[in-house]
């Protein structure tokens, strides 16, 4: 368990050793921990949840719990301690996730009840305005005409963090690829606060506390505008992010110009790592601390990606829906 001797936010005794998992630092960082789940686990876990559909978790929201307790149980009781260290250490924060076995879109719904699983053994995921549900799944094709980023492949959607346009908290942010065909490129993009070169420059800056507009295109179901400020601090006073460049509004030539340095520091940065993601294998990271995004793809006529997103709070704490409660 050396991956964790650094962390600085325990909030529960971590096991001396793992159980139906390893765990690893990830090439791209020591950072970006890797968690592998044996393929006896993960067997072992669909077995055990075959009798509920995925339509069972949307409906019943303790079940989603349930699911969670039962993956702590095959790993005897060693998961849930390692999953809220790393994700609140801010010396790591992050992990790829690969449980071996669940690697073909086939096994679409047994994704989503793992992932659903390691979530809400952190917290709970939000309600997601433009599925409807707790989680979203959509598609990249290699033509698009989306009304943002998400969806298009041929461009880089650039480093943010997710729920900015939103009055509750994002505390972390899930990223599953549940299958991909005719793709080359499309690494997932990360950034660390505490790598990015500027990032003291920038939060220092008058504008980082000043509160400005955020708003959503009509495919994110979300028709209130809110107003936060790009940072923030967590308990220790260390800048945390609420940031993304498609729906920030400056309100004058001075914020604009900010802003759009703020960008370019970002997108310049020699500290983001590109990651691959494996089809069955999902990214957990703290939205509050990393920034995340997504290089373009290599044009292909069969281009096809398709994700499943899942983004909520911790629930060791109190939930905090709106900002300043």
């Amino acid at each position: 368990m050396n991956a964790f001797t650094k962390i600085e936010d325990l909030v529960m005794p971590l096991p001396l050793e793992t159980r139906g998992y390893t765990v690893a630092p990830s090439k791209q960082s020591p950072r970006l921990l890797e968690l592998t789940f044996a393929r006896e686990t993960v067997d072992a876990f669909v077995k055990a949840v075959a009798e509920w559909p995925v339509q069972a978790l949307e409906y019943k929201s303790f079940l989603r719990f349930r699911f969670g307790e039962i993956l702590d149980e095959l790993c005897e009781g060693t998961l849930r301690p390692v999953l809220l260290n790393t994700i609140l250490g801010r010396s790591t924060g992050g992990m790829l996730i690969n449980p071996v076995g669940l690697d073909d879109v086939s096994q679409a719904e047994d994704m989503v009840k793992f992932t659903t699983a390691c979530a809400h053994l952190i917290g709970r995921s939000n309600y997601d305005a433009m599925s409807g549900q707790f989680y979203a799944r959509f598609v990249v094709v290699n033509t698009d005409n989306s009304d943002s980023y998400l969806r298009q492949p041929h461009r880089v959607m650039e480093l943010h963090n997710d729920g900015t346009f939103v009055n509750q908290i994002t505390d972390y942010v899930l990223m599953l690829k549940i299958d991909e065909k005719n793709m080359e490129g499309g690494n997932s993009l990360l950034l660390h606060l505490d790598d990015w070169e500027q990032c003291d420059e920038f939060f220092r800056h008058p504008l980082a506390r000043r509160d400005m507009r955020w708003t959503a295109p009509p495919s994110k179901n979300v028709t209130e505008d809110v107003f936060h400020p790009v940072f923030d601090t967590d308990a220790e006073g260390r800048p945390t992010m609420r940031y993304i460049d498609q729906f920030v509004q400056p309100a004058n030539y001075e914020e604009g110009i900010w802003l759009n340095a703020l960008s370019e520091s970002l997108e310049g940065s020699a500290q983001k790592l590109s990651v691959p993601v494996p089809v069955g294998s999902f990214v957990l990271i703290n939205n509050l601390f990393w920034l995340h995004g997504r290089d373009r793809f290599t044009p292909h006529e069969g281009l096809r990606r398709e994700l499943m997103r899942q983004r909520g709070y911790i629930s060791y704490q109190k939930p905090r829906y709106l900002r300043g409660q």
